[in-house]
This record gives C-alpha cells, sequence and structure tokens, in this order.
C-alpha cells in the first residue's frame, strides 16, 4: 500500500465506512495515518472522591446513592445522581440520557470519570463515563489514542484502520541526511508515524510529535524562503505612484488616519512605486484600520490606469468587502468600477465577468482564490490583495509570472504574532505593523468564569438579544465523540442545549468546518443580516464575516485554546457603536490555569496577549484547539512550540548556505520531498 491507495482496501471498509471516513476527508491511506489523533488519554488508577480535586480529570469508584432524579427544560433530559466511596459524596448529571434511570441500581458500584467541578462545597461531574471494574482495568495506565470523529465512527474503528494501514504501508525513503536527523535530535519519520497513531509513554509521544511538528515548519520555512530569492528578482513593472485621487479619498473620510496607519501607508507607496515589485505584510490587530489600507493601495492603482483584485478567504466576506467598497465608491466619488467574481454566481454572469475584466472595464474585482484560476484574463492586474487565508506562495506567484502579470502583493493579517516569531515565519515579506487602534473603539470588556456561571451567562446573552443585539458562542469540538471524559462541549449538542435554555422566541443556529460550503455561507449571510440571534459555531468563524451588531462572545473551554487565538475570537465582537462583552468558560479550575487565561482580562492588545502566550505555553501543552488561520499547521503550534520553530529555521538556514540548490547526492531524496510539497504551497497546512 502506498499514500494514494483507497481507505477501501483496509479489511472492514465497505462502502458505509467509506463514506464516513470522507466526511472527515479521509479517502487514501495517506490521508488516514495523516489524520493524528487529536489527544491522548492516560487512564490514572481510581482516586478517592475527598482527595479529586476540581480541574482534574479524575475516575472514581462509587455507589449510587438513591434513585437517580430526572426533570426535563423543554425538549432536554436532565439526569442527577448522587454516588458516594465513604470519604465523600459526588453529584453526577448526565443530558438526554434518560435511559440510565434504569441503568444506574441504587447500591451498584460503578467507576465514573470525568472533569471534577465545584459548586460552593459540593463536587460534581457532568456527563461522566461509565465503566465496569473489569472495563476500566483493561484501559488502566496505557495512552488511548483519540481521534477526531463523526457520528456512526468510534475512535475504536479509527485505531483499528490505522493499525492495519501501519502494517502495509510503504514508508516512503528517509529524506533528512543523516547528520541533520542527529543535529536536531529527530527520530525517523516510520518511526514518529507509529508512534504518534500508538505511543508506549508521554517520552515517545514527545519525540514523534516532535518529528512531525519539525518537518510542517521546516516545509513551511524552507519554501518561504525560496518565495522571498524569486520574489526579490522581480523587477516593478508597475511603477504606481500617488495621485490627486486618494488624497481627495483622505480628506473627505469622516475619520483621520491614526499614526500607523499614515507610516504603513507611506511605506505602501514607497513599494509601488520603487525598483522592486512589492510583496509586503501589514499586520495590525483587529479593528485597527487595514481594510482602509488597502483600498487606498487598490484606488492608487486604478488611478494608476491599472487593475487590482482583492481576494477573500469565503464568499460571504467577499460579497461584505464588494459591498463595502462599492459604498465608499457611491459616496465620495471613487474611480473605482467594482466587480464582484464569486463561484456560486452563474456560467453566464461569470461570463460577462470574465469579458469585463479581459477588456478592463472592471477595475478592482473582488472574490475568492478563484480570482487567479486559468479562466480569468486580466488586462492590466498590477496589485493584488490579499488576507492571511491566501499567503502568496512560490506557486502561486510562477502562476501569475507565467501569464506576464507579476503584480505587487500586499497581504493583510490580524494574526498577533511576537517579533520573534514574526522574523522567521514573515520571512518572505517586508512588515508593516498597525499598532495603534483608532480612539473612537470602545474595548471589549471581559470576565473569566466556571461552569457555574452559565446559568448568568445565558441571562445576559438572552438581555443583549432582547436590546436587538447577537451573541456567538464557541465550542472546540463539532459533535459529540466517544470520549474517554466526555469534558469538551460540540457544536451540535450545545446549539441544542442552549434552544433549550434561552427564552424560545431567540433564534439560534450552528455552523462548523464540516458543513458543505454552500450552508456555511448561508448560516453566516443569515447570521450578518439579523435572521439568527445566537450562533454556536466552531473556530471557523475566526475569519468570518464582519457582523457590528453582535456584541457577545463566549467561549467553552477557554483553556484548551492558546491566549491568541482567544484574542482573534474576541475579535468578533466589539465592531460597532455598541458595548461588547467576551465571557471565557473554563472547565479547569486550577490556580494557574485561571491565572493564565486572566491575561485576557487585563489586556485588549494582541501583540502583547500573544507575547505572553508565548511565554506560558511551554513544550509539555501538546494538545489543544486546532487553530484555523494563517499559521494553522496541523500538527504545530508556533507558541509551545516555539524552540522547534527555532531549530527548523536554522537547519533550513545551514541547509541554504551549504547547498542552496540541494545538488548533493545525500540531499536528493529531500529535494524530490520539497519539490512535492512545493506544488501546493498550502498543501502541508491544515487550512
Amino acid at each position: 500500500m502506498d499514500k494514494d491507495t483507497s481507505i477501501t482496501a483496509l479489511k472492514g471498509v465497505g462502502e458505509k465506512t467509506q463514506k464516513l471516513f470522507a466526511k472527515l476527508n479521509i479517502r487514501t491511506i495517506g490521508d488516514l495515518l495523516a489524520a493524528y489523533p487529536r489527544d491522548y488519554e492516560l487512564f490514572h488508577e481510581p482516586v478517592k472522591i475527598e482527595r479529586a480535586a476540581p480541574g482534574e480529570i479524575c475516575a472514581v469508584y462509587g455507589a449510587v446513592c438513591g434513585i437517580p432524579n430526572e426533570k426535563r427544560v423543554r425538549n432536554l433530559s436532565i439526569l442527577n445522581v448522587t454516588v458516594s466511596d465513604g470519604s465523600g459524596n459526588l453529584l453526577l448529571t448526565f443530558f438526554n440520557m434518560p435511559f440510565l434511570k434504569k441503568t444506574l441500581r441504587q447500591g451498584g458500584y460503578y467507576i465514573f470519570r470525568g472533569r471534577i467541578q465545584s459548586r460552593g462545597a459540593f463536587k460534581l461531574i457532568e456527563q461522566p463515563k461509565i465503566y465496569s471494574v473489569e472495563e476500566y482495568r483493561r484501559q488502566e495506565n496505557r495512552l488511548i489514542p483519540r481521534y477526531s470523529l463523526t457520528k456512526g465512527l468510534t475512535n475504536q474503528a479509527v485505531g483499528k484502520c490505522v493499525g492495519q494501514a501501519l502494517s502495509f504501508y510503504e514508508f516512503e525513503e528517509e529524506y533528512y541526511d543523516k547528520d541533520l536527523l542527529a543535529a536536531n535530535g529527530l527520530i525517523s519519520k516510520r518511526e514518529a508515524v507509529e508512534t504518534i497513531h500508538f505511543p508506549a509513554d508521554y517520552d515517545g509521544l514527545a519525540r514523534a510529535r516532535k518529528r512531525l511538528v519539525f518537518d510542517e515548519f521546516f516545509d513551511f520555512l524552507f519554501l518561504m524562503r525560496k518565495n522571498k530569492e524569486f520574489c526579490e528578482r522581480l523587477p516593478n513593472n508597475y511603477r504606481i505612484r500617488e495621485t490627486e485621487d486618494t488624497v481627495r479619498f483622505l480628506e473627505r473620510l469622516p475619520f483621520p488616519l491614526t499614526g500607523a496607519q499614515r507610516r504603513v501607508w507611506q511605506e505602501i507607496k514607497e513599494d509601488m512605486g520603487g525598483t522592486s515589485c512589492m510583496n509586503r505584510l501589514v499586520q495590525g490587530d483587529v479593528g485597527s484600520g487595514k481594510t482602509i489600507l488597502a483600498v487606498l493601495a487598490l484606488l492608487m492603482t486604478a488611478a494608476g490606469g491599472y487593475q487590482g483584485a482583492m481576494m477573500a478567504p469565503t464568499e460571504v466576506l467577499a460579497v461584505q468587502h464588494f459591498e463595502t467598497i462599492r459604498g465608499y465608491t457611491e459616496a465620495y466619488g471613487l474611480m473605482l468600477r467594482p466587480l464582484l467574481l464569486t463561484g456560486s454566481m452563474t456560467a453566464k454572469a461569470k461570463r460577462d465577468a470574465y469579458e469585463k475584466i479581459a477588456l478592463g472595464e472592471a477595475n478592482l474585482i473582488i472574490g475568492t482564490h478563484a480570482l487567479i484560476q486559468e479562466k480569468v484574463k486580466y488586462r492590466s492586474l498590477a496589485l493584488v490583495v490579499t488576507d492571511e487565508q491566501h499567503r502568496f506562495g512560490v506557486r502561486q506567484r510562477e502562476l501569475l509570472a507565467e501569464k506576464g502579470w507579476n503584480p505587487h502583493i500586499l497581504v493583510m493579517s490580524a494574526t498577533p504574532i511576537p517579533r520573534t516569531l514574526a522574523i522567521i515565519l514573515y520571512a518572505d515579506y517586508h512588515i508593516s505593523v498597525v499598532d495603534e487602534l483608532p480612539a473612537n473603539r470602545l474595548p471589549v470588556k471581559n470576565c473569566v468564569v466556571n461552569t457555574a456561571y452559565r446559568p448568568k451567562a445565558y441571562q445576559f446573552i438572552a438581555g443583549e438579544v432582547q436590546k436587538g443585539r447577537q451573541a456567538y458562542v464557541i465550542c472546540p469540538q463539532v459533535e459529540a465523540e466517544e470520549s474517554g471524559a466526555g469534558d469538551m462541549e460540540n457544536v451540535v449538542d450545545y446549539a441544542e442545549k442552549l434552544k433549550n435554555a434561552l427564552p424560545s422566541q431567540i433564534r439560534t443556529a450552528y455552523l462548523h468546518g464540516k458543513m458543505r460550503p454552500a450552508d456555511k455561507n448561508r448560516i453566516m449571510e443569515e447570521f450578518a443580516a439579523h435572521s439568527i440571534d445566537v450562533l454556536v459555531s466552531t473556530t471557523v468563524i475566526e475569519v468570518g464575516v464582519n457582523v457590528p451588531n453582535a456584541t457577545v462572545m463566549m467561549v467553552e473551554n477557554a483553556e484548551r485554546f492558546g491566549l491568541a487565538q482567544l484574542h482573534q475570537l474576541r475579535g468578533r465582537v466589539g465592531r460597532g457603536e455598541y458595548q461588547s462583552y467576551c465571557i471565557f468558560v473554563s472547565t479547569n479550575e486550577k490556580k494557574e490555569t485561571m491565572e493564565r487565561l486572566q491575561i485576557l482580562n487585563r489586556s485588549n492588545d494582541g501583540f502583547l496577549i500573544a507575547s505572553e502566550d508565548l511565554k506560558l505555553r511551554g513544550p509539555g501543552e501538546m494538545f489543544g484547539v486546532r487553530q484555523s488561520g494563517e499559521f494553522a499547521f496541523r500538527m504545530g503550534d508556533i507558541y509551545s512550540d516555539a524552540p522547534v520553530l527555532k531549530q527548523a529555521s536554522e537547519a533550513v538556514s545551514a541547509l541554504l548556505r551549504e547547498d542552496p540548490r540541494l545538488e548533493q547526492r545525500k540531499n536528493g531524496p529531500l529535494k524530490q520531498h520539497l519539490s512535492k510539497a512545493s506544488e501546493d504551497s498550502v498543501d502541508f497546512r491544515s487550512i
């Protein structure tokens, strides 16, 4: 078997199971082996209830006291029962599991496992996993991998398929030279893949994870360095200079540019009028005013007689950019002639758009990645503005160069990255930082709470909706998974729970990355149009549309996210004239966990928070919620894996010094590996 072999080659994978795997984007053996466990569980020996600490995942062995008590809140069944082991009592709460009334016999002994919470003097576990003594003993002291699942596909079934695949898989030749492996303390790729799925202990898991993270960073950084070399050789074919158009536009805007905006605008103008092609990244916090800088650059391009393009990660966001810029054009009499190009347009509408682009009738084209596809023929494309979801790599640059364009590239990023990491990650760009917010922005008010605060949070959300506002609720999982702890909230079940907890007139919906693009777009459009009051979502909304009416962001399992990512999520609110609020709910009540989250209480400065994140998240934090956004690696995290990132950067630099074209025989396998990665320069990232 090789990486392209269909997953149906595995015993037990028929048409039904194949379709379930396809929902997880797993279609081949290579896909399956690259679908690394999202977490691992170590089943410790059960502890006495009196010693079970709030915030810890524990197993307790106790007897059921009394008959389970069930109550219903509209469509939600809530079952409460108390267990005791002689050292203390523990309250257990189960949602939508009424059948347990018959299963949990009074006086019966069971092992219950989950995260301990506190309610005053009481200890409790919500939705614990129930085991017989025999079942629990079989898993005790083993590291059990937990995979991302979909309904109908169990963790055990995935693990069985992975075991089969590893038995027959033909691994590619090791592509790192033995000296590079030794210098960086790396195990072989084969050992890393086998161990990441079935680790014997934490030390082996750490070594396997380091190799896979190093690979991701090395590939990314090598391609970025090559991109930089490519860009530095490009002459400026479009020497664009400022005209009266941008000056008049700035004079007529109802707000002045901040000092940071003026500084960055000057840098953009110098690039576009200089001798080399612009390749600039504008990094700034949410709400710092990056969009107006993009509009100015596009207006200057149009005034010079050229075309500009603006790329967005989703159709919904592309439409919003189009409406915003069309509004500026009409209000201020700009010479822009904007045109929208998206995949959902009819064939006739697309043909009409292609014609207007080719003739130069449209001088600003706004859309998704389709803007640089083969069918689009520009008359004079001189500037491409893109965001952090569409970093331009070597392949994209080459596609444009082959068509004879070589436009200026301006990338806008709201990802707060500490300077020490930005120098490594943005090596292929000249960097501008918009480090100043407009004076009229109301700072978001924050609070960090435990799960006992949920009822008050729901009341608060209901109050904001009654004022005509909207709210987001973020969960780390899409749907319930076969998990030993059951301590992570999921979008599908939480949306149902919220519908029952909030007044019936409040319109609640959910959104997640596994939905079809058309459904995701529809939900975001409905939320933007205020046809939905409360949106329960995964981090897919991190790069969503601008909804100024949304004033509440509630994040469940906040301890599972990095601080920088929580700050990104917080940026979805506080975009309008109303006071906005962010509620971070932690299921882990450990002192250090709550103190870490309190940093978000004290500051709304994304760059300060990112720096704190870098200090606080060590290599021990191997698994959290996967990030979306610009640096959404499959395995690596730029904060907790910062030492490996620096190591990979030094290895790339050393390799390019010694063998820049990878012509030495020992680097042959690596050259072949990197050429595959460069065919699509975002293949190695989970975007």
